[in-house]
């Protein structure tokens, strides 16, 4: 009988109930792409390192974890894998530069990671081949240089590079193509770290370090990945000049990451509280309109448990209908989106922000339940003296 009287109200009144549906299929759109926002972002932060096959990574010390100003030479390493527990490390060097498109297409820029070869930092490729020899003029491009170059293995590339003052152009051919492995919010290109020495912006005079190799961080795999803090306290205590900590801590620490996060994380979780209200005053004003209907039922018989029933039913099956149409339309929507804006719908965020959708309609509506168990007939109906 509840379920019935639910249903027969909600096709009565469809037009009405049609709307508060589609203010709801609003709002989970908009929470929808604000997940999808945040995760973006967040993915273009942290996604080459949350990937690289090592456990630890190495900074300088004393630079508060920043990539940009961490210095660390190859005569380190030596010590390093010296370090009980340390089953290889590998350089990461980091800089920017930009490919050249041809046709007269808007050059893209990308950092510029260098890598050596067969050690960790360098990704799996899952087309073409790894990299070769460290001074081997090849490149590995990541997913998101291929959805906007159309670049695949095997193509030829140009790269533009500040040296001092001047612009210089070196050639590189693609060997491979990875995931997505966005570095500080854009693309990225690999390459063997002594190629990375060559081709990278310089500023006039620059010198390094005596022909020595420096690289910004060193990737650190172990024998036993679960001892990763007692070998993280030993590198510190083995090698001078370092700071050690796993890969979500390096991530986390990148500029922005934590505080950027913070403010999406906001605006949804407000989001959801907007469609608390609105779908609560929804059915709170629904309610206001049909007491004297309610009366009525409640002076034939009808039971307080049979009313709430219903409301609740009907409170469900809208809100279940609006967030249904938001999600399918945000997933469509997304389709159209080019590769360059940073939206990222992945399972855990689209499940976490349906089911707290969800919940909100019943939240939201649970006022105008209680409202209708308080409806007294006799009043109702203006029969009371």
């Amino acid at each position: 009988m509840a379920f019935y009287l639910a249903f027969k109200e909600i096709w009565h009144n469809r037009a009405r109930y049609l709307l508060i549906g589609m203010i709801v299929a609003l709002v989970t759109t908009l929470v929808l792409f604000i997940a999808a926002l945040a995760e973006g972002l967040a993915s273009g932060n942290r996604e080459f390192i949350e990937k690289l096959d090592a456990e630890l990574l190495v900074y300088q010390s004393n630079v508060d974890l920043s990539i940009s100003s961490s210095r660390i030479g190859r005569s380190k390493l030596i010590q390093m894998r010296r370090v009980p527990g340390v089953a290889a490390v590998g350089q990461i060097a980091a800089s920017s530069t930009t490919i050249v498109l041809p046709d007269g297409e808007e050059p893209l820029d990308v950092s510029l990671l260098g890598v050596e070869p067969g050690a960790p930092g360098e990704p799996p490729v899952l087309t073409g081949q790894q990299l070769g020899r460290s001074r081997a003029s090849e490149a590995i491009i990541d997913k998101r240089v291929v959805d906007r170059t159309g670049l695949k293995a095997g193509d030829r590339i140009t790269i533009k590079s500040i040296q001092g003052t001047e612009e210089e152009f070196f050639d590189l051919v693609v060997a491979g193509t990875t995931d997505g492995r966005g570095f500080i919010l854009q693309p990225t290109l690999i390459v063997p770290y002594l190629t990375w020495d060559q081709v990278r912006p310089r500023g006039a005079g620059e010198v390094n370090n005596n022909g020595e190799f420096v690289s910004n961080l060193v990737a650190v795999k172990l024998q036993n990945p679960k001892a990763w803090r007692e070998v993280a306290a030993q590198l510190e205590n083995d090698v001078s000049g370092i700071e050690v900590v796993d890969r979500v801590t390096a991530y986390e620490s990148t500029p922005g990451y934590i505080e950027q996060k913070s403010t999406l994380d906001t605006q949804r979780y407000f989001t959801l509280f907007i469609g608390i209200l609105v779908v609560g005053g929804f059915f709170q004003i629904q309610t206001l309109q049909k007491v004297a209907q309610i009366g009525m039922l409640k002076a034939i018989g009808t039971s307080t448990l049979t009313i709430a029933l219903s409301a609740i039913g009907q409170i469900v099956a809208i809100n279940a209908l609006g967030v249904a149409v938001g999600a399918i339309g945000s997933l469509l929507l997304s389709l159209t989106f080019p590769p360059t804006l940073p939206v990222v719908f992945t399972a855990d965020a689209v499940g976490s922000a349906v089911a707290s959708l969800l919940i909100i309609g019943p939240v939201g509506g649970m006022v105008s339940v209680f409202a209708l168990l308080r409806v007294e007939p006799l009043t109702a109906l203006g029969l009371a003296q």
